[in-house]
């Protein structure tokens, strides 16, 4: 995850485990449901932009336990919902 205070958005950030260009889809999966983002692959990583007021990010840092990002043809991640997340969400509010 990546803050830009400028543009007030948070940047999220997958690698990707093969070369791709052009668009994707990022599937983020928390106790609320599952949410379909437009992802790009740059630079060896699938990138997927949210304002950062989206209820998503909401979602993400109280999910309980831990919250899936999952890419076509790629493993699905399982990130703990530990305070980094909620604390790079609050500083970019």
């Amino acid at each position: 995850m990546r803050c830009d205070t400028q543009s007030a958005t948070i940047t999220l950030f997958r690698r990707a485990n093969a070369a791709g260009a052009g668009p994707a889809s990022m599937a983020i999966t928390t106790m609320s449901g599952t949410q379909t983002l437009a992802a790009q692959v740059r630079q060896g990583y699938f990138t997927a932009t949210l304002p950062a007021r989206s209820p998503l990010l909401d979602q993400m840092a109280f999910s309980r336990g831990r919250f899936a990002v999952a890419v076509s043809g790629q493993p699905t991640l399982y990130i703990p919902s530990w305070t980094e997340v909620s604390r790079v969400i609050e500083d970019c509010r």
